[in-house]
């Protein structure tokens, strides 16, 4: 009798990359929510979202996360990330945020094309990203009580380009190199999710220092 295993291949890769176009879909739409939600909201809002994060970290190790946990996040993360965004377009204007999304797609489509069609194995980043992911934490919060300059907040965001670059180039191999299962596709379309989430915010950051400074 022939044993079937598990079906551990890239042809759920797709799926993954289908299921994370709907994502940032579904995170648009929680970003036109935002301009209803009460300020009041953002906070805990924000404290769900890491709280999620969080889950999801602990999800990883034990077992898979559900789509209605996926969308469920990308939908809290659009409407907190609308008081960036708007903040963004009416201090630099409309045409930055648009830039700022334009070059993350392109940034994220060409890496992702390339640890696709690479036969090199980037999984070895990991600890390296790790690290380098950390140090981010800890130059965010020390900001908070003492916040950088404007130099200093421009390096951070280049840092910030290149850590999540990594990660898509480190994620995208590793489903290359070592597969997806089907119930895997909801958390590796979550690490996408947040690798595309975070290197838009980097890159925004740094076109809206930019265009203060020409400003001025």
């Amino acid at each position: 009798m022939r044993t079937v295993y598990p079906q551990t291949s890239t042809e759920f890769m797709p799926s993954v990359l289908r299921t994370f176009a709907f994502s940032l879909a579904i995170a648009f739409v929680g970003t036109m929510v935002g301009t209803i939600v009460p300020d009041g909201l953002f906070l805990p809002l924000s404290i769900l979202e890491l709280v999620m994060i969080f889950s999801a970290a602990i999800f990883r190790r034990r077992k898979a996360i559900s789509y209605g946990f996926l969308y469920a996040f990308t939908f809290i993360s659009g409407i907190t990330l609308y008081p960036i965004v708007a903040h963004y377009a009416v201090t630099s204007g409309a045409n930055v945020v648009i830039m700022a999304f334009a070059s993350t797609t392109v940034v994220f489509t060409g890496i992702s094309i390339y640890a696709a069609k690479s036969k090199r194995n980037f999984s070895f980043l990991g600890g390296f990203l790790l690290a380098a992911l950390l140090a981010l934490v800890a130059i965010s919060l020390f900001n908070i009580f003492f916040p950088l300059s404007t130099t200093g907040m421009l390096a951070y965001s280049f840092i910030g380009v290149v850590v999540f670059s990594g990660y898509v180039l480190f994620d995208i191999s590793r489903m290359k190199h070592y597969g997806v299962r089907a119930e895997d596709v909801p958390l590796m379309t979550l690490s996408l999710y947040l690798d595309f989430i975070n290197l838009f915010l980097s890159i925004l950051r740094i076109l809206g220092i930019v265009n203060i400074n020409n400003k001025d």
